[in-house]
């Protein structure tokens, strides 16, 4: 969310979808169902917590032993965003993995997610995962968890790598792997620093919806015209009390996530380079690579490494069919993953450049 040096943050996109063709997009395009899992951990008033997930559900087991199950791809969005910003990303993975399924959840604070607590530090990020991916088994009355493939796109990268590190999966070898997208400690401690700046510089709130949608396409916040009617509606809330003029203001107050910034991402290359599973990392471009990883792509410890030189601030929505053929390919190299790690012999790392060298900068 905070633009380049000499970026124009508001100069229109080319091909802006005009202002009529920018209603939104029900959820119910992409994902099956909504489900809404109350903790049963909660154990006063002041930590209750009920989570709000979009789930397409994996084809059920097959009857030959011989057969792989079907993956779950858990998608943890970033900060001040929704589960919806993965929409078009899980469409594409459906299309080229038609048995996979798909779970997106909304991070407490954010989406529908209804929270008393407003505590966004790592751990308990990190325990809200958990807890979403064990309730959503035990509502959907599955056996067993599926193969699990965590993706996490900024703040959501530090909290799939956090569980990845941990020992709290109830079966970690279900874990084929978990993806990164478009964050890394050294450019996102760099980023922490002009963010209030970039906040400053949004809008508080919209006259409609449709405002709302068409200053994220306008201003390059998001430049797939599609993705912001699907995913901006999840980020706005209708609060007339604040303004009757721009009613529509933002659902998460992300200045106030400011004491949790810098303990989302301390650490975060080192814990990404030991955690169990396949390692794939989706950047803009190999400079925002720091010494950590640099060191552990020459290492081979990184498994897959993409590099994409035309990123935005919503890297999920903006390559959707980039990133879709991305972790299929995760998908479909599920045997050299799990033979590389019983071996301890790491597949080398991968490049795919685009040929747009128009980046943005980081995201929260």
């Amino acid at each position: 969310m905070i633009p380049s040096p000499g970026r124009a943050l508001f100069a229109r996109p080319q091909g802006v979808a005009s202002r009529s063709s920018l209603d939104p997009i029900p959820w119910t395009t992409y994902f099956e169902r909504e489900l809404f899992l109350p903790s049963p951990d909660s154990s006063s008033s002041s930590s209750a917590i009920t989570h709000h997930v979009y789930l397409t559900s994996p084809a059920p087991p097959s009857a030959s032993a011989s057969s792989p199950r079907s993956p779950l791809f858990v998608l943890h969005h970033g900060a001040g965003s929704s589960g919806l910003s993965f929409c078009l990303l899980a469409q594409e993975i459906r299309k080229r993995l038609p048995g996979a399924g798909v779970l997106a959840l909304d991070a407490r604070g954010h989406g529908s997610t209804a929270s008393a607590s407003q505590d966004l530090s790592l751990p308990t990020l990190t325990s809200d995962l958990l807890s979403v991916i064990l309730l959503t088994q035990q509502q959907m009355s599955w056996p067993e968890l599926p193969p699990l493939i965590l993706v996490g796109h900024s703040l959501g990268g530090a909290v799939v790598t956090e569980l990845a590190c941990s020992n709290l999966l109830p079966q970690p070898s279900n874990l084929l792997g978990y993806a990164v997208l478009d964050v890394v400690e050294g450019s996102a401690m760099d980023a922490l620093k002009s963010m209030q700046t970039y906040l400053a510089t949004r809008p508080t709130g919209f006259v409609s919806l449709k405002d709302g949608i068409e200053w994220h396409v306008r201003s390059r916040t998001l430049r797939n015209s599609v993705s912001a009617r699907a995913s901006v509606p999840a980020l706005l809330v209708d609060d007339k009390t604040a303004d009757s003029r721009k009613p529509w203001r933002w659902r998460t107050d992300l200045g106030a996530t400011q004491p949790f910034w810098e303990g989302w991402f301390v650490g975060l290359s080192k814990k990404f380079l030991r955690g169990r599973g396949g390692k794939l990392l989706l950047l803009a471009g190999t400079d925002r690579l720091d010494t950590e990883l640099t060191i552990g792509q020459m290492q081979g410890k990184v498994f897959f490494f993409f590099f994409f030189n035309h990123s935005t601030f919503y890297f999920p929505n903006y390559l959707p069919r980039k990133n879709k053929r991305t972790h299929a390919r995760t998908r479909h190299n599920r045997q050299k993953f799990t033979s590389s790690l019983s071996r301890s012999r790491p597949l080398r790392s991968r490049g795919s450049a685009g040929k747009d060298s128009h980046r943005a900068g980081g995201f929260l």
